[in-house]
């Protein structure tokens, strides 16, 4: 019979069982054996980790920043290139630069004084259409409205871009003419003009005493008679044309004060231009729809500087796309749409932008022309 254990003597506890996978501690550097850790997954234990839905977000943000450096780098060799090589057009500065407006502090503007409508200058302030037009093209330029000084330019240096100062009684050059200037073949040929592209659609047209009773529905009509008409303007080549004797001045407003004395039979020029003297004195005057054949567009002039041309015809073209971008409509609604009823059955002008060509200009490094 086997002796029993004696109170000193304990039985000894059996043996623990050998660890699993999910417990078993791992050797650390250094020797020790790391304490076992409970409730991981089989694959972290004992280095035998591997990849889980969590680590593939790691690797993809990893991937990410990868892909931003190299694009940022591909950008900087592009943006070098570009530098270095002068590949594709201009940038806006690049034409402000060749313009010469990168240290100009006043931009000059040669405009009309006596066209209702048109541009009037009453008080010492001009107004109507083209002075609207000028604003919106000095602001695409980079000069607010203070930074403009419109002067007063006859028909006859428009080409030359010569206008007077009233304050110094100094001709000086203007940076542009917005003056009513219809682009032709024979004034695009000097060499001092260069148009942008057309911002307004007209035609030719005749203004007389509404007591006249004469209905003229061709220059034709007025073969024989004397016509008023400014000097140096298509309208005046169409008169010839049509047999008619014209008698050419300076300024249109001569011409109407000669009609209103009866030393003239009729007035002839656009429709934009002698609608404006029948809604200031419908009682006095009536329009007359002649069937002009072609149509008068109006450019602006800006001389032999072809890098203020591009920019111009930016500013135009922006105009022309940019949805948001109402002046030239509001310009064409406040002085214009407002003189159509007086006008009937003439039409005034164009009721839309013409149309404006993309300019070749860059406005990220990488692109070809202005998007």
């Amino acid at each position: 019979m086997g002796s029993s254990p004696t109170d000193d003597e304990q039985p000894s506890p059996p043996p623990d069982p050998p660890p699993s996978d999910e417990t078993a501690g791992s050797t650390a550097p250094g020797g020790f054996t790391a304490p076992p850790r409970s409730g991981l997954p089989p694959r972290w234990v004992g280095g035998g980790r591997t990849l889980s839905k969590f680590d593939g977000l790691g690797l993809a943000a990893r991937l990410a920043r990868l892909a931003v450096v190299v694009f940022l780098l591909v950008g900087a060799v592009v943006v070098a290139a570009v530098t270095v090589s002068g590949v594709g057009p201009p940038s806006q500065d690049d034409l402000r630069r060749q313009a010469g407006l990168l240290d100009k502090r006043q931009l000059l503007i040669g405009v009309k004084d006596d066209q209702p409508g048109m541009s009037l200058l009453e008080n010492g302030v001009y107004r109507g259409f083209d002075v609207e037009i000028a604003y919106l093209v000095a602001a695409s330029l980079g000069f607010t409205p203070d930074d403009v000084r419109l002067l007063t330019i006859e028909s006859e240096d428009r080409a030359r871009r010569q206008a007077l100062d009233v304050k110094t009684k100094k001709i000086v050059t203007v940076d542009l003419v917005v003056a009513t200037f219809s682009i032709t073949a024979a004034r695009e040929a000097d060499p001092d003009v260069t148009f942008s592209a057309p911002y307004l659609r007209t035609e030719q047209s005749v203004l007389t005493r509404k007591k006249s009773g004469k209905p003229y529905e061709a220059l034709s009509d007025l073969a024989g008679q004397t016509v008023c008409t400014l000097n140096t303007t298509t309208s005046k080549q169409n008169l010839e044309a049509a047999g008619v004797n014209p008698v050419g001045k300076n300024k249109i407003s001569e011409c109407v004060r000669g009609l209103r004395e009866k030393r003239y039979d009729a007035v002839s020029t656009d429709a934009a231009i002698l609608a404006g003297f029948v809604f200031q004195d419908p009682e006095a005057f009536t329009i007359h729809d002649i069937g002009a054949e072609g149509s008068e567009l109006y450019g602006i002039n800006v001389g032999t500087n072809e890098a203020l041309k591009t920019l111009v015809d930016l500013a135009l073209y922006r105009s022309y796309t940019e949805p948001t971008d109402r002046r030239w409509e509001t310009a064409y609604d406040t002085y214009l749409r407002r003189e159509q009823p007086a006008a009937m059955p003439q039409q005034v002008a164009v009721a839309k932008q013409p149309d404006v060509e993309k300019p070749s200009v860059r406005i990220w490094p990488w692109q070809e022309q202005q998007q």
